[in-house]
């Protein structure tokens, strides 16, 4: 972990890729001869050249190879709050797709959670929901293993009319964070981490699936935090999920039975390409969702689906390393690997620190996810750090000289990875280009208190963002402004529901 690239079989991985962000003049190469590179799993791609047709068509002339049967195919994008659309198409459209590339409306990654259209910003309804141009992501084709019948699916990418990537597509969004740290040379190493909930799809409201008492039928009390015999439970849906994960090349690590009954962690392997990091966990949710479908489940993603029990994150973990594959934050030695640190590793916290504020409607998208930010429940609610402690938003974790690193762990489950990790990214970098001091480190077995210092309701962390003076010159003006107004409009009509819960409270009692 923590390393500039992870090395797996090629015969499993897939050939070499160039990995290169050739839309953005920023060449960055990953290579290997025998073993294939995770971290090279496809490349960032260009507007449609010939080049990139004639290799589009040999991945798709491999794959049918291998998979002749394939009838239908998933074309998939994440949009603004992570949501992958797409659309499908049938096998006699395949080599036009590959070879052409399709048109799309560019409004499909502007939508909020429920797929609706935002009145008054651009590639909406109001100004005909116009195409714009779309293009396989080289290096994701792969099988639908839960399918019914033979399927695929791929990613794919917006483009302008132009052939200039297209401002609000997510990916690009991260591209484009990303720049300044590559112009100093650093390329970032990541992982994610999600939890979950599995849910009985059976019941009439959503009821955790809970492991019973032998020989009494009962749920079994207290959360039973890393359990075994919680996973041996639900052995056959891992295995499975497992299977699905190899055949998609999604590099699926660790699982956890979490702090409450049937909550759930799954990692990722790290990679070195953080827009292939973020493919996995879009990738690896979708397979959780298919998977548990057909078990009998419904895996749950919501930050805080039950009151009492512990909410679900995304958390990130990230090193970088410089031009020779050396750890940026230890500087390849040992005793920099342990506090109190580096000051590369401080300043990159602290602009973490200061920017997480404006970044916390990115962190927390929707109104739940505010739910999940309780000092009691292992949720960040202040802009802290430290070592080895859980109780933090920036936890340093147990590290040598190879793979020190920072977890950063504000975000739920139902956060957008591209566009968290291009928060995170630009704090990172805003902390090293400024020398940002990231204030004093939490010690290992602490006993701290926490308070709210980071926004705690919606539209307040929406009013941060959009008085935001540094995550727009990251993520780009025109995207963060219409960020804010999809989640302001978002906010503003579930707040306008009238639930159960006003009736409960104030029907008899005003």
């Amino acid at each position: 972990m923590g390393l500039n690239f992870i090395l797996w079989p090629k015969q499993r991985y897939g050939v070499r890729l160039r990995a290169a962000l050739s839309c953005l003049k920023t060449p960055h190469w990953c290579s290997g001869r025998n073993w294939g590179l995770i971290g090279a799993g496809y490349a960032t791609e260009e507007p449609m050249t010939r080049k990139k047709q004639t290799s589009l068509q040999a991945e798709l002339n491999r794959f049918l190879r291998k998979h002749p049967k394939t009838e239908v195919m998933e074309l998939l994008v994440a949009d603004l709050p992570g949501v992958l659309r797409g659309k499908r198409i049938r096998k006699r459209e395949f080599p036009k797709i590959f070879s052409d590339g399709f048109s799309m409306p560019g409004g499909t990654v502007l939508l909020d959670t429920t797929g609706d259209c935002i009145p008054e910003i651009p590639w909406s309804s109001d100004d005909g929901d116009p195409d714009t141009n779309a293009s396989v992501v080289p290096g994701s084709l792969a099988p639908v293993p839960w399918a019914t019948r033979p399927a695929a699916q791929a990613m794919f990418r917006f483009f302008d009319r132009k052939g200039d990537p297209f401002f609000a597509d997510p990916r690009f969004v991260l591209e484009r964070s990303l720049q300044p740290l590559r112009k100093m040379g650093l390329s970032i190493v990541m992982a994610t981490e999600l939890e979950f909930y599995l849910l009985d799809a059976k019941t009439d409201r959503p009821t955790k699936r809970v492991s019973r008492v032998p020989g009494i039928g009962r749920p079994q009390p207290g959360p039973q935090v890393y359990h075994p015999d919680d996973l041996w439970d639900i052995e056959n849906f891992l295995n499975d999920l497992n299977d699905t994960c190899v055949a998609q090349n999604i590099p699926v690590g660790t699982a956890v039975s979490e702090f409450a009954p049937g909550q759930f962690e799954i990692n990722l392997e790290h990679v070195d390409d953080p827009v292939l990091a973020c493919d996995h966990g879009v990738l690896l949710k979708r397979a959780i969702k298919a998977i548990a479908r057909q078990h009998g489940f419904v895996a749950c993603f919501m930050a805080k689906p039950f009151e009492e029990d512990s909410g679900s994150g995304l958390h990130i973990h990230m090193s970088l390393v410089d031009r020779n594959g050396k750890n940026y934050f230890s500087r390849g030695k040992d005793n920099m690997a342990s506090p109190p640190f580096s000051a590369r590793l401080r300043h990159a916290v602290g602009g973490l620190v200061k920017t997480m504020a404006e970044s916390t409607v990115i962190f927390a998208p929707n109104a739940n996810s505010y739910r999940r930010l309780r000092p009691e429940m292992f949720a960040p609610v202040e802009p802290n750090w430290g070592a080895n402690h859980r109780n933090v938003a920036l936890r340093i974790p147990v590290s040598d000289q190879k793979n020190l690193r920072l977890e950063h762990r504000t975000s739920g489950a139902d956060a957008n990875p591209y566009l968290v990790t291009a928060a995170i990214a630009a704090g990172v970098h805003y902390g090293l280009k400024n020398k940002c001091d990231p204030g004093r480190m939490i010690e290992e077995g602490e006993v701290i208190t926490l308070k709210r210092k980071i926004p705690n309701r919606w539209e307040t962390a929406i009013d941060k963002f959009s008085r935001s003076k540094i995550l727009p010159q990251y993520l780009g003006e025109e995207y963060c402004k219409i960020y804010a107004q999809n989640r302001r409009d978002e906010s503003r009509r579930f707040h306008n529901i009238i639930s159960n819960v006003d009736f409960d409270w104030y029907m008899r009692a005003v």
